[in-house]
């Protein structure tokens, strides 16, 4: 089982839907979890975007960086940042062997308007999220079936 960290700015978004999604995609071949550089609070919009999708992320606690690596003795094979490219300077940087990953999404927490319209925002870059872990996936097994 090949481990993935997913970070981001506040791990309160795309990090948390990242690692669910990837987790839920492909279960025997990742174990996927989430950081961030500065934690925030979860955000409920994409817990109730997850939930469309029968992913419950209620309990999840968004966890800084550096927290991960000091109670983790775990290797990650991959490390995989998901902020957008206008927030790249602030996504941290992940030291070690690892592989890095940019995939940029637009950052769930700056929608604006009603709920319902936020609620539609934050679901089309979950489905991006998805494609993009689903590609990930089939490249991954495509790899492990040619050796």
């Amino acid at each position: 089982m090949k481990n993935v960290l997913f970070i981001c700015v506040h791990n309160s978004a795309r990090s948390q839907m990242a690692a669910a999604l990837l987790n839920r995609e492909c279960p025997e071949e990742f174990h996927a979890e989430s950081a961030g550089l500065e934690p925030g609070t979860l955000n409920p919009i994409v817990v109730e975007s997850l939930q469309e999708i029968g992913i419950d992320i209620s309990q999840n606690e968004p966890r800084a960086v550096c927290d991960v690596f000091k109670s983790n003795a775990k290797i990650f094979t991959y490390v995989v940042t998901v902020c957008s490219e206008a927030e790249a300077e602030g996504c941290p940087i992940f030291p070690g062997p690892a592989t890095r990953l940019h995939w940029p999404f637009d950052d769930p927490s700056k929608f604006t308007g009603k709920h319902a319209e936020r609620l539609r925002r934050t679901g089309e870059v979950r489905e991006k999220i998805q494609a993009r872990v689903k590609e990930f996936c089939a490249a991954q097994c495509a790899l492990g079936a040619n050796v």
